[in-house]
């Protein structure tokens, strides 16, 4: 290869070196000294490119002169790291990592080694034991965060989006716990699920049944909750209770657990592979019935709050006539649709759908089955107002947050302030990627990613405790082999930063970043130092970005990687980056060093 051919190289995999600097390297391992390298000359420019000098700077700290830890050394790095620091973990990791035999048999590691140890998962920033199930799963429901999606039929937006069972087959996969489906009234007598007065296209209720049987407990043994919004008249919904009953079969619950009050809220852990229904129940016979009020469904109320300010906002619109033809596509709203079929409102149990009856009723007279659903915006405006009595509630039970309806692009809020509150089930469109859904998946990477995150004890039996606080210093080393974001353009190296933010109570809410690099998306090294401190590290996720600085315009998004601070470890760490739509970036990572201290 000549240095042209070798520069070409260098830039398919995203390193734009200084000339300079390239030039010598290609010199040093040009042992013929023709201006070409040749099989082993290759693989030196390679080797000396894939060099890590903080690895190595590391290692030489810990090994001294001889270049060569000994189980002893190892034992000391592994007690700095916050590890299990005894002998016999030492040779341990050297017999599990260490590449070269004769020092394996010795008890000794190599620089080679040392960097396997560290790019394994035994050197990942996500506690490994937190990739497990590790949590109390035997408290009532209203103790977890739960997993939950809204208009999960979804593939797109919300407007004109397609309407697929492949939807919930993607969320139950990534770990959603509740999934809602729009049900309204279908030819033939077969209720359909798809976002009502839209152009979204439509599916069978069987069909996303079907779905939802063979994949709920693929991801994850806990409880799939069904939230049914429901537009469908007494015989189209007895039809849907038949289905329910006919496709899920023992999955389904349809009576509250032996031995247990049927007034209190069971564990994850007693309903384990169980599917729950959410929806409206016909008062008993032997209760005072209830107006028929109280079966609208809570949703639809907020709905209408929300019809008036769509309103406002189609006058105000340039595109008004379009939107508004938008609005004459009536679906087929049953005539009875506020009624409820007897057979359906067999299988609610314990999610009971009722209109908020208001903070001050609901704490004096908790029903922890009944449950109530909330528009972002109402939910914002009970934080506002009574946020301590909020989190009483939520101590209690159950509560659905779900983005406003005058999204069309099926955009999303910040989960973390509804978190704050306790609010368990805080539906997101998973269809939608960006900052509010890596806030959710690292909200649940905590739990073996079951879709169920015990909250912190001062959200469980309000007021608490306060809970310690902490410093947090993070220091941001280096970056390899970052992605190039334009492969079509020749000069697309990034000029990376790295940004750590911190989404928690609104005291410990903050971002700070490192300085960019130019022209560097192979090995950027900052070796810069941002620290932060926390009033409720419970609550708090640590998002850390990395970005392509532009003077000119909006950086752009290169990867990130979102986790609980609870599950973050301290000491020498890689990041695994991930890309906007959750997947991994591999072999795109950052090193970092991670202390904590209380204060």
């Amino acid at each position: 290869m000549s240095f042209r051919e070798v520069k070409s190289m260098l830039r398919m995999i995203n390193i734009d070196m200084d000339d300079v600097y390239a030039y010598k390297l290609f010199k040093e391992c040009d042992r013929s000294g023709n201006e070409r390298l040749e099989g082993r000359e290759v693989e030196e420019f390679c080797r000396r490119l894939l060099r890590r000098p903080e690895l190595e700077e590391l290692f030489g700290r810990y090994s001294g002169e001889d270049r060569v830890l000994s189980a002893e050394e190892l034992r000391d790095f592994l007690r700095d790291q916050g590890e299990d620091a005894s002998l016999r973990q030492a040779r341990a990791v050297i017999r599990a990592y260490e590449l070269n035999e004769k020092a394996r048999q010795q008890d000794l590691m190599m620089l080679d080694g040392f960097m396997m140890y560290l790019l394994s998962a035994a050197g990942d920033i996500l506690n490994q034991e937190h990739t497990k199930v590790h949590q109390d799963m035997s408290q009532p429901l209203c103790h977890y965060f739960i997993s939950s999606s809204h208009n999960t039929y979804l593939t797109r937006n919300q407007i004109g989006g397609t309407s697929s069972t492949e939807a919930y087959v993607r969320a139950l996969m990534a770990g959603c716990r509740c999934v809602e489906l729009d049900c309204w009234e279908g030819s033939d007598g077969e209720p359909i699920v798809y976002h009502g007065h839209t152009l979204t296209s439509k599916i069978l209720f069987r069909d996303v049944i079907e779905s939802i049987r063979d994949y709920a407990f693929k991801q994850s043994p806990y409880p799939v909750i069904l939230s049914l919004e429901n537009h469908c008249g007494l015989e189209q919904q007895a039809t849907m209770a038949r289905h329910m009953k006919a496709i899920l079969g023992d999955m389904l619950l349809t009576q509250p657990l032996e031995g247990q009050d049927p007034h209190d809220l069971p564990s994850p852990e007693q309903l384990k592979g169980k599917v729950l229904v959410k929806g409206k129940k016909l008062p008993e016979p032997w209760h005072e019935p209830r107006g028929v009020t109280s079966l609208l469904d809570p949703e639809e109320e907020e709905e209408e709050e929300e019809e008036e300010e769509e309103d406002e906002k189609l006058q105000e619109r340039s595109s008004r006539q379009s939107l508004q033809s938008l609005q004459e596509i009536k679906p087929l709203q049953a005539k009875d649709a506020s009624q409820v079929a007897p057979e359906l409102s067999a299988v609610v149990v314990y999610c009971q759908a009722v209109p908020f009856p208001g903070l001050a009723r609901a704490l004096r007279h908790p029903r922890p089955c009944e449950m109530s659903s909330f528009s972002e915006r109402k939910a914002r405006k009970l934080i506002k107002e009574a946020g301590p009595a909020l989190v009483r509630y939520n101590a209690r039970q159950l509560s659905r947050v779900y983005p406003l309806g005058l999204k069309m692009n099926s955009s999303n809020y910040n989960p973390q302030e509804m978190w704050n509150v306790g609010c368990q089930l805080v539906a997101l469109n998973f269809q939608t990627p960006g900052y509010e859904m890596d806030l959710n998946a690292g909200r649940f990477l905590g739990n073996g990613c079951c879709g169920y995150v015990l909250k912190p004890p001062c959200l469980r039996s309000p007021p608490g405790e306060g809970p310690r606080r902490l410093a947090l210093h993070i220091r941001v080393i280096t970056a390899q082999q970052l992605p190039k974001l334009n492969r079509e353009k020749g000069s697309s190296i990034v000029d990376p930063f790295v940004r750590v933010e911190i989404h928690g109570v609104p005291a410990d809410c903050s971002r700070q970043q490192t300085r960019h690099k130019l022209n560097n998306g192979f090995n950027p090294r900052w070796e810069e130092t941002l620290s932060f401190q926390l009033r409720a590290p419970e609550l708090a996720l640590v998002r850390f970005v990395v970005e392509d600085y532009d003077s000119t315009s909006c950086n752009d998004f290169v990867g990130q990687f979102t986790l609980p601070l609870a599950s973050m470890r301290e000491g020498y760490r890689h990041i695994h980056l991930l890309s906007k739509d959750g997947a991994s970036l591999s072999p795109a990572t950052l090193f970092v060093h991670v202390r904590c201290k209380s204060l």
